[in-house]
This record gives C-alpha cells, structure tokens and sequence, in this order.
C-alpha cells in the first residue's frame, strides 16, 4: 500500500518500508519549490488544511503552515490558548466543529500521547500527528531521515547515535522506528533516567557513555534536554549533564570519516550541543529546517490527492 493511500499520519510505528520512501521521494521534487524564487504551485488549490496546537511549538507550526502555502492549500490556524477548549469544551466537539467548516486535513499537537489516534477515531478529516505527548513526532522522523539520507545517499545499515533524553522525546521514537525499517544500528545515551528501562525492546542499543554510541557511528542527532525537567530531579545539574552529554568537537574523532550533526531545535547551546558543533561544518541543523517544509509539503500532497489531481510543476 502506498502512503497516499492512507488516511491519517500517527506514527512510523505503523508505516511501511515502502511508504516512507515514497514520502522522502515525493520530498525531493517539493525542495525544489522551497528554494525557488517564487515559492507557489496549484497543485492543492481549493482544499484547506487546519493547524491545531494544543502545545506551543512555532517552528513546527510554520513549518506546516508553509508548506501548505506553497502548495496553495488555504491554511488556517486555531489558537487554542483563545479558542473555546479554555471555555471547557471537549476534545472531540472541537474536533467536530472544525471537521463542521471543511478542511480536509487536520495537523494536531497534543501533550497526550494517543491524542491524534482518538482524533483520527473519530472524524472524516485526515489527521497528521505533529507530536504527541512522549508517543512519535512522525514528520519529524522522516525530515531527519531524509536529510541523513540526502548526505549519505542512503539510509540502509547506516550507524546512528541518538543522546539525550530518550526517555521523553517523541522524536528519538520516530527516528527509532523509522530508522529501522531500513537495517539501521541505532544507539542510544544518556543519563541513566532520561533513558527507558525497557529501551532494548524497541530494537536499539543501550550505551553506558556518549563515547560509546558515537564510536563509528555515522549520524548523530542530539535531543534538546528539557531544562523544566531538572525540576523532576532527573539529572543532577544542567552543568553537570554538560559535562557528561553534551556534544563537543572531540567526540567526532571517534565517528566515522563524514559523519554529520543533527537537531531538531530549538538548541540549548552549551547544555546538550557546544556552539562548535551547532555551527561547524558537519552540522545539518539548518538544512533540517528546510527540508522539513519539503517534506511536510510531500505529506501533504500525498494525503490531499495532489499526485491524483495533477503533477506538482
């Protein structure tokens, strides 16, 4: 089954082999649309996309919202902060209503996990997770393996480190379940509380240090530490999580000849990333910006039927 056959994006959990590439793809085409001069195609003229945010996350909000732009969806955003859910009304007479003005595509963020799967129960509209609770953040997922392959020119067998706190991050899930699909050794490191007690289970290795899961590997994606969490008593100090976990010059040594830098943003400078490594030359972090507007935009054109309508050009 190809992924436009799909109603809803929840997770890379339950996406195929197949189904991801077809997105990274289609996401080729649509970088191309990014970096034009003029940033527009009609290809999904007349259908309408709505941004529902129940967490406050602006790049990944933008990020959609342009890609929707470019493909001249008409996007709209409820603030829920001002919206009628502050009044006391339920997720799914939210739900309702929005579906009640039309748009046919509904981009949800909740800090429930599970929020966009009881969503997508429950409307005709497509539903695309834009991240729940510590579940998947899936977008995220496949802008990171598309940028990771755009450098490495595969994704097959490829050693990827993952540091930080596993244990919360929608992103490291995403990436794990992702990565895999395609062979790939994925480690893991962190504090010993940031990471989940059970995480062999996913199909990762568990390592004892940052240095250990950087030996050879040929990625590195970071994850922004939560500094609210420290509150929870989960790591000392943020000076001593630097010390131990954050990525510095001298731990390439130990990566593979070529191996790039990732982040999802925003960056805690000097905590889990050194400025060095955020700005050097192996990293991508900027480029995953991009390429997350290309590859929301494939998504997008996937799930509203722009490939069955006409050719984005």
């Amino acid at each position: 089954m190809g992924f436009d056959q799909r109603k809803d994006l929840l997770g890379l959990r339950d996406l195929g082999r197949e189904e991801i590439e077809q997105i990274l793809d289609t996401a080729i085409p649509m970088k191309d649309i990014v970096q034009r001069e003029i940033k527009k195609v009609p290809t999904l003229r007349g259908k309408g996309l709505i941004t529902v945010f129940y967490e406050n996350s602006t790049r990944t909000r933008t990020s959609f919202e342009l890609a929707g732009k470019y493909l001249s969806a008409d996007t709209s955003n409820l603030a829920v902060s001002t919206s009628s859910v502050q009044k006391g009304e339920t997720l799914r007479d939210t739900i309702k209503t929005i579906e009640m003005m039309g748009p046919q595509v509904i981009i949800m963020r909740h800090s429930m996990s599970g929020a966009p799967h009881y969503v997508a129960r429950n409307t005709s509209m497509r539903v695309i997770n834009a991240g729940d609770g510590t579940n998947e953040h899936p977008t995220q997922g496949l802008l990171d393996m598309f940028t990771i392959r755009e450098h490495k020119g595969r994704l097959d067998g490829l050693k990827v480190a993952i540091l930080g706190d596993i244990l919360h991050s929608r992103v490291a899930r995403s990436n794990i379940y992702g990565l895999l699909k395609f062979g790939c050794e994925v480690r893991v490191a962190g504090p010993p509380t940031l990471i989940p007690p059970d995480v062999e289970r996913l199909g990762v290795k568990p390592c004892f240090t940052l240095e250990e899961a950087i030996r050879g590997a040929d990625v590195i994606n970071v994850l922004r530490i939560q500094k609210e969490r420290q509150q929870a008593g989960l790591f000392p100090s943020v000076d001593e999580y630097s010390n131990l976990y954050m990525l510095r010059p001298d731990h390439l040594r130990l990566a593979a000849p070529g191996a790039i830098v990732l982040h999802p943003g925003p960056m805690n400078r000097g905590v889990e990333i050194s400025s060095e490594m955020a700005d050097g030359p192996r990293s991508v972090i900027n480029e995953q910006v991009m390429n997350g507007v290309a590859v929301r935009m494939a998504v997008l054109f996937l799930m509203m039927g722009g490939g069955r309508d006409e050719a984005a050009s």
